[in-house]
């Protein structure tokens, strides 16, 4: 699966007495799905998933799911403490159609959080996911910074396709981008090497973007698609969808809006960005004027967020991101306690960072 992009990892909207406000939800991510963002994350640390029930998990997934776009890629954020409950919630996505599984460092038994305990985590949740994994490093919230050298020995197994990397630490990102160059893996992507889900495919076999039903191979430079090795010229068609492979590797997503631009350069696929719950348009301007080798364009976009995104994301967190959604026209809403709503200072701070930064 293609994670190249811009992804929001989506917030749970609640109703002032706490209870999850699902028509607020299934609003926001057909929001998202028409921005430009690659895909969407449910359930990540921006989600409060920590702070909801097994049920509401469940409940949760099923309604973003259901509310997607088919074009968007989804990541379901699955880790739990325990393999064995990851595995279940992982499953329980593969069934909704989520494309792939967003696993956190398992983190509250730290001192037994050594490379043989995080091997094994790793391996046994791959050895049987039905979806592709991806390992969550996010050491400011879990006090566990995966080290790069244990990414780059988990990134051997064919199912863990990537890391999200929330540590900020652009050093990092380039150590595991070296380190991991030598895995040669491809997906699925239309003509325009957009990443291509599942349920694209589905709504296209079974005619309800028009033709469908068959799958046709139609052609390559080289004349033939008898080879074994899929080439990156051959052109699939399901339905009016074409589609080819493009080779992905081992895939570095980053955390930190602030740093998007270094992260890139130093070899980052792109980013899961709590601050695009915000903003995802001015997210992914960054990546657009990257991607399109405009260096100049892309420091620009850089600076117009990198304050905002390191005060609001950094210093206010989960409350802050909602009162930004709020002003942006989502629906942010309370969050949950132990976590508290802005004061009446903070709501202000927040408005004045994204004085200029509002779509």
């Amino acid at each position: 699966m293609l994670l190249h992009g811009i992804f929001p990892p989506i917030t749970t909207p609640f109703y002032p007495d706490g209870n999850v406000y699902y028509k607020k939800l299934e609003s926001n991510v057909e929001r998202y799905s028409r921005t430009p963002c690659a895909g969407i994350v449910v359930l990540g640390s921006t989600g409060e998933a920590i702070l909801l029930s097994d049920q509401e998990r469940r409940d949760v997934l099923k309604s973003a799911r259901e509310a997607a776009a088919p074009n968007k890629v989804l990541v379901a954020g699955t880790g739990v403490e325990s393999a064995i409950e990851t595995l279940r919630l992982t499953e329980y996505a593969a069934e909704l159609g989520y494309d792939v599984a967003m696993v956190r460092t398992p983190h509250y038994y730290k001192k037994q959080m050594q490379p043989a305990n995080i091997l094994a985590f790793y391996r046994t949740v791959a050895d049987r996911s039905p979806l592709p994994v991806i390992i969550y490093n996010f050491p400011q919230a879990t006090g566990y910074d995966m080290p790069a050298d244990l990414v780059i020995e988990l990134a051997e197994h064919p199912n863990v396709i990537g890391i999200k990397e929330s540590s900020g630490a652009v050093e990092k990102v380039r150590k595991m981008v070296e380190g991991t160059r030598h895995i040669k893996r491809s997906a699925t992507v239309t003509e325009t090497f957009d990443a291509v889900t599942p349920r694209m495919l589905a709504a296209e076999a079974s005619g309800s973007n028009g033709n469908g039903g068959e799958l046709v191979q139609v052609g390559t430079v080289a004349g033939s698609l008898s080879t074994s090795k899929p080439s990156s010229a051959a052109v699939s068609v399901v339905g009016k969808l074409k589609t080819r492979q493009k080779e992905a590797g081992f895939q570095v997503l980053v955390g930190a809006a602030q740093k998007l631009h270094p992260s890139l350069d130093a070899g980052a696929a792109g980013a899961i960005l709590a601050f695009a719950c915000i903003a995802p348009t001015a997210c992914y301007e960054i990546y657009a004027a990257w991607k399109e080798g405009d260096a100049e364009l892309a420091r620009l976009k850089q600076d117009r967020i990198a304050r905002a995104a390191e005060h609001i994301v950094g210093d206010f967190g989960v409350s802050g991101i909602k009162h930004g959604m709020d002003l942006n026209g989502y629906f942010g809403g309370p969050a949950r306690l132990p976590l508290l709503p802005l004061t009446g200072e903070g709501k202000a701070e927040v408005e004045s960072l994204l004085a200029d930064i509002r779509n």
